[in-house]
């Protein structure tokens, strides 16, 4: 039966279950969707297969919110790659007491975003992938978010306002991590990572998508619009890793005692504020809600292969790349030139004082540089 309030904390946050043991899907997935002209949420469940170069404006100062979430997600990232190499079985959650801490905070962090007006559980080979809808203009072809690892829908609170003002937008909760995605097969390289996200979007009821990826969510976005560029238009990449450089061994070595759960939270706090240009970090329901998710899921997927240049110049969907001036994720001169070597001159831009923490330190204007490059692209 479909929900009126994909917020409500009963049933929408804690479905589908992951199976601490074997990681397998335990509830129903199954749900009509509502009369698309009805007021309020409505639910549905999808079973099948499938800018201008220059300068950016002054730094702002990071959101609290954004700082834990980066610092958190690179730490999450690097956990995966330094870690947890095998990608067998799958992931899921430790036990079903850390299901249900995990739970809570995903709800609170939920509250923060706007009320999506459809909930959508999608059937691919590889699990059932959570995606949520949010009505904008509903001109053009709606705007895809792919979050950075272990960040989930909510890290996109502070861009869904001015993102909503010009289109459609889908969030989704990457498979294999901390989220409402649930993994029930291993997922072993990158073909299969851009096999269930490709399920996944030809499973929306759109014909084609945008996409827009933050951090480890534009090395996904390139990934799947190299190898399977069906129902992809233009390709929008914000800060992201493994695409136009390599990870410093700087915020390698930096991320390793943050990266154990059992350690001192001061450890953590601290290279959260490396990772965000010095900002202080706090508490809030998004950092929270990451950190609940590293200490409480174990992931199960391979370390994602860079993108060579060649074929990051040679992508059929047209793509425009965002790059933090003062990011710890790559070097930025390397990743802007790779991405000037690459890309036409006029869909590569630097925020020069942007941290790796940009989508909350600046977003109104990545919402109008995308904006922007999709009405171009259209």
């Amino acid at each position: 039966m479909a929900d009126s309030n994909p917020h409500r904390p009963d049933d929408r946050v804690d479905a589908p279950e992951h199976d601490a043991r074997a990681g397998r899907d335990n509830g129903g997935s199954g749900s009509d969707r509502n009369n698309r002209n009805s007021r309020g949420a409505r639910e549905a469940t999808n079973v099948g297969a499938a800018p201008a170069p220059g300068r950016g404006p002054r730094r702002r100062r990071p959101r609290t919110r954004t700082v834990a979430v980066t610092a958190l997600a690179v730490i999450a990232v690097l956990v995966a790659a330094l870690v947890v190499r095998q990608p067998a079985p799958v992931g899921h959650f430790t036990s079903g007491p850390a299901k249900t801490e995990f739970a809570a905070a995903y709800r609170a962090a939920m509250a923060e975003l706007p009320e999506p007006d459809t909930v959508h559980d999608l059937r691919t080979d590889y699990g059932i992938v959570r995606a949520y809808h949010f009505d904008g203009p509903a001109e053009g072809d709606p705007l895809l978010l792919l979050p950075g690892r272990a960040a989930a829908s909510p890290v996109w609170a502070d861009n869904l306002p001015s993102l909503l003002r010009h289109r459609d937008v889908y969030t989704m909760d990457l498979l294999g991590e901390p989220g409402m995605s649930v993994q029930d097969r291993p997922i072993t390289g990158d073909a299969d990572q851009a096999r269930w996200l490709h399920q996944a979007v030809r499973a929306l009821p759109e014909e084609r998508v945008h996409l827009l990826g933050l951090s480890i969510g534009g090395w996904t976005a390139v990934n799947l619009a190299m190898r399977e560029p069906a129902g992809i238009g233009g390709v929008a990449l914000v800060d992201p890793v493994y695409v136009l450089d390599g990870m410093p061994l700087e915020t390698v070595a930096r991320s390793v005692p943050a990266a154990v759960p059992w350690l001192p939270r001061s450890w953590r706090e601290s290279f959260n504020s490396y990772t965000a240009g010095g900002a202080p970090a706090d508490d809030s329901a998004v950092g929270v809600l990451i950190e609940a998710g590293m200490r409480t899921y174990a992931l199960r997927l391979p370390q994602p292969g860079r993108i060579p240049e060649e074929r990051l110049a040679g992508l059929r969907p047209p793509v425009m790349v965002l790059i933090a001036g003062e990011s710890v994720m790559h070097d930025p001169a390397t990743a802007e030139a790779t991405a000037r070597r690459a890309l036409p001159e006029d869909r590569v831009k630097v925020y020069p004082d942007a941290s790796h923490a940009i989508n909350g330190e600046y977003p109104e204007e990545i919402a109008a540089d995308v904006a922007a490059f999709l009405d171009e692209v259209e």
